[in-house]
């Protein structure tokens, strides 16, 4: 006899709703939504999937939507104890990656899809990567897509969406992922979508076309995690990578899968992070990767090691990092994703392993030479965060003034910023101030104002 379904059985009493009621919600969701699947959804079936059956189908998803309206914020089939499975990570892999990314661009434009996903809780189920027949079988896919498109997508095309991902990213690195994101989404929706779904006169032109496609997700993938916007980001990452593999284009979908390393690493799934940390070196990412985007790849799996406890496997991570930028050289036909990584990068994210391993006075030199390295003008949102890290650590050993001192050159660097990473930082400056907030001390009462400040303004 099947367990209980108790997470499902608390969403629906949370409702207020009788089984009929959400059986009833649901076939209306389906018909909104557009669901392929003719729904007669009954009592005797919401019943039966409360004690313990799966929902066939597509209906775990509608009912999952269904509730999250209901109770006016979202809800995860995670929450309702039907996420998780082999088979539902499967799924969202193989829906089909046009639809995808008209129907994710679609629900981040809608005002009321938008606030259910902002809400969302991030999804470490959905961090599991399809199997290597997957990576194989996605440029076949690609190639069989039938659109129906008449419309000609070239070389034209392919820098239209190249030069408007490099003004966001830039954009993103000076103001933060907060400011200008909607518009991207928008072009993604508008644009993007439109070029995917056109004809090509070649594979290569396909392929060109895919990769900045995905260039152009994977930005808005950022600069949702920037603004906190955890599973958004993870959703818009994992489109990109579908985007990547689809191009056959291993170097990038090894930049991914390091950025997904890197929000998982910062939101605590250090066993999942170091998973996909380890998926961005193989299979020809990290080899047909230049050389400063082995470095970039490599120090991001040298910090998911070291938040595993494997130092030794991390220091070596490191030093291979700094020697294959080293290897970087002017000449070097560089993707231009990879612009921003430069020293000051490098010695950010060394820093911050070094701090995982417990050595803060190695973190705390690379940090400072982070910040002597860095174009501050260009470069704000990490500037500022670097800094804020900086001063925690200063913090942690004992160096108080030190640490007011770096954190107020921090908030200096936040104007202008709208960044979750610049606010967390904020959070932190108060957190660790405040055994000393009522003592006097002016620094103290100082930085602790002006976080508190940057707190106060609407993101």
């Amino acid at each position: 006899m099947p367990h209980r379904n108790v997470e499902l059985a608390a969403a629906i009493a949370e409702t207020g709703w009788s089984q009929s009621a959400v059986a009833a919600a649901m076939v209306r969701v389906a018909a909104e939504v557009g669901a392929e699947e003719v729904f007669t959804v009954k009592r005797s079936h919401i019943a039966m999937w409360v004690a313990g059956t799966r929902p066939r189908g597509q209906a775990a998803t509608i009912l999952r939507e269904t509730l999250s309206r209901r109770l006016g914020r979202p809800v995860t089939l995670a929450e309702l104890g039907l996420g998780g499975t082999s088979a539902d990570r499967a799924a969202e892999w193989d829906v089909d990656t046009l639809t995808n990314l008209v129907d994710l661009g679609r629900d981040n434009m809608d005002r009321g899809r938008r606030r259910l996903l902002s809400g969302a809780a991030y999804s470490v189920g959905g961090l599991a990567l399809p199997q290597d027949s997957w990576w194989d079988e996605a440029p076949h896919r690609a190639r069989a897509r039938s659109t129906g498109a008449t419309h000609a997508v070239g070389e034209t095309e392919v820098r239209a969406v190249r030069e408007m991902t490099e003004f966001f990213a830039r954009r993103d690195q000076r103001h933060g992922g907060v400011d200008g994101r909607t518009a991207l989404c928008q072009y993604i929706v508008d644009d993007v979508a439109r070029y995917v779904g056109g004809s090509f006169g070649s594979e290569r032109a396909r392929q060109s076309l895919y990769s900045a496609a995905s260039e152009a997700v994977y930005v808005a993938g950022w600069m949702s995690f920037d603004a906190s916007q955890h599973e958004l980001a993870r959703r818009y990452f994992s489109l990109s990578l579908k985007l990547a593999a689809e191009a056959d284009d291993a170097p990038l979908t090894g930049h991914i899968l390091r950025a997904m390393a890197h929000q998982a690493i910062d939101l605590g799934h250090f066993k999942a992070g170091l998973e996909i940390a380890t998926s961005s070196v193989e299979r020809e990412r990290y080899t047909h990767s230049t050389s400063r985007e082995r470095a970039l790849i490599g120090i991001v799996r040298a910090r998911a090691l070291a938040v595993n406890g494997q130092r030794r496997q991390a220091i070596a991570a490191i030093k291979q990092a700094e020697t294959d930028l080293d290897r970087a050289a002017p000449g070097d036909e560089e993707p231009q994703r990879i612009w921003f990584f430069q020293e000051a990068s490098l010695a950010h994210e060394t820093a911050r392993t070094l701090w995982a391993l417990g050595d803060l006075d190695g973190a705390l030199r690379h940090f400072h030479a982070s910040v002597r390295y860095r174009r501050a003008d260009a470069f704000s949102r990490t500037h500022a965060v670097t800094l804020g890290y900086m001063g925690t650590v200063q913090a942690r050993q004992g160096n108080l003034e030190a640490a007011c001192h770096t954190w107020s050159l921090a908030l200096d660097a936040m104007d202008g910023v709208q960044s979750g990473r610049t606010r967390e930082a904020a959070t932190t400056m108060r957190a660790v101030l405040s055994p000393f907030r009522n003592r006097g001390i002016s620094p103290v009462s100082e930085v602790d104002a002006r976080a508190r400040a940057v707190l106060q303004q609407v993101p």
